[in-house]
């Protein structure tokens, strides 16, 4: 049995181009960034055309990309960074994320509101953030807004940039976690009004083990890691010039073949949205057209998510029941619940990811078994009445 992967939100095989580009960096060319001799030097220049590589992406300056280990350490150095660089005494102490954030994102909130207080901004039962929301919460003593360019559960794509206007006429700093959307949708952190912006190597086809934190010129951030200095003194930890390497080739294709992708994705994740709802008591997570091109999140009445997956594995497909970081966990999923559902309707989700790799026939395939496995699901229910 031919295995079907559709679980691209969770992670991406690296695309052999990338994997091609980083070989040389093992054994080959791999001195240290920071050595002065040819070996180092070579190995900086990799690094600083990997960083222009990146800002160019998302239309910034390459002094203002930090490569980091990670989303979650990305996440974690722009909101640690910026509350530890508040004045000692000073009264400037809220923060400002959504309700749907990532997992990262709303522990590292949890973890500073020891010191800070922190409010989070409801979504409508599309996902979305409403802008007057968060000009409504924004104070006098408020530092930080930071609101995910999509979501990674239900594919919304938000309004990052009236968001961040209002940011920047309140003289607030405004941070969005793009890990599900870079290389997927266009973005530019000029016109986004964005000061703060992380992403991910592995979610688009780069390797695991690297990331990036866009600081805008200016913004000064404490350091999670002290040491020699590395990242303009904001990431000190010996670079990881593969993975780097390897993060820029895949924002290169990305960047070459966004448009084309988008559109083939789109289709699939259409074609796969109107046959699933064609399913009795099924329902769509997320808006209908605001959401990324390969992104489709379900729910489904009387039926329970974890079962629906290992019943889907069996069949050879691959998908996911939300965050692959929760996907262990069996509490109901805190975004579905955000957007108005009870926690039994939680409890039946399906997150089906498409990818670069993924064909019109393993979406067929998916078609052709699930209303079957569904049925069976039901059928022991206790839930259905």
């Amino acid at each position: 049995m031919k295995k079907i992967y559709l679980d691209y939100a969770a992670t991406t095989p690296v695309d052999k181009r990338v994997l091609k580009e980083m070989q040389p960096y093992f054994s080959e060319k791999f001195g240290n960034t920071m050595s002065l001799h040819s070996f180092g030097q070579e190995a900086k220049f990799a690094l600083d055309q990997s960083r222009q590589v990146l800002a160019d992406l998302i239309n910034a300056n390459p002094n203002e990309i930090i490569f980091t280990g990670s989303a979650t350490e990305s996440n974690n150095l722009a909101f640690k960074g910026l509350a530890f660089n508040m004045p000692k005494g000073s009264r400037a102490r809220h923060i400002i994320i959504s309700s749907i954030e990532h997992a990262c994102i709303m522990e590292t909130a949890k973890w500073l509101s020891r010191g800070f207080r922190v409010t989070k901004i409801p979504v409508d039962k599309y996902g979305m953030v409403n802008p007057k929301d968060v000009e409504r919460e924004i104070r006098p003593d408020t530092i930080l807004v930071s609101v995910m360019h999509a979501s990674n559960e239900i594919g919304t794509i938000q309004n990052i940039t009236e968001i961040g206007k209002i940011c920047r006429e309140k003289k607030v700093y405004f941070h969005t976690d793009a890990s599900q959307s870079l290389g997927k949708i266009p973005i530019d952190v000029k016109k986004m009004n964005v000061d703060l912006l992380t992403a991910s190597s592995h979610k688009i086809y780069g390797p695991k083990g690297a990331g990036l934190l866009y600081v805008r010129e200016g913004i000064k951030l404490v350091p999670l890691l002290h040491g020699g200095g590395q990242e303009n003194g904001l990431r000190s930890s010996t670079v990881n010039v593969p993975a780097i390497v390897g993060f820029a080739k895949a924002a290169e294709i990305c960047k070459k073949e966004m448009a084309a992708e988008g559109k083939r994705l789109i289709k699939l994740r259409d074609k796969l949205i109107r046959s699933v709802l064609k399913i009795s008591n099924s329902h769509l997570n997320g808006h209908s057209k605001n959401r990324l091109p390969n992104n489709a999140n379900f729910w489904f009445e009387f039926v329970e998510g974890e079962s629906l997956i290992m019943r889907l594995d069996l069949e050879g497909i691959a998908c996911s029941t939300g965050s692959a970081c929760s996907s262990f966990k069996l509490e109901p999923s805190y975004v579905l619940m955000a957007l108005g559902l009870k926690p039994q309707e939680s409890h039946g989700s399906l997150r089906v990811s498409l990818g670069r790799f993924t064909t019109e026939k393993e979406i067929d395939q998916l078609i052709k078994v699930l209303p079957g496995i569904v049925k069976k699901i039901r059928d022991i229910s206790p839930y259905k009445k």
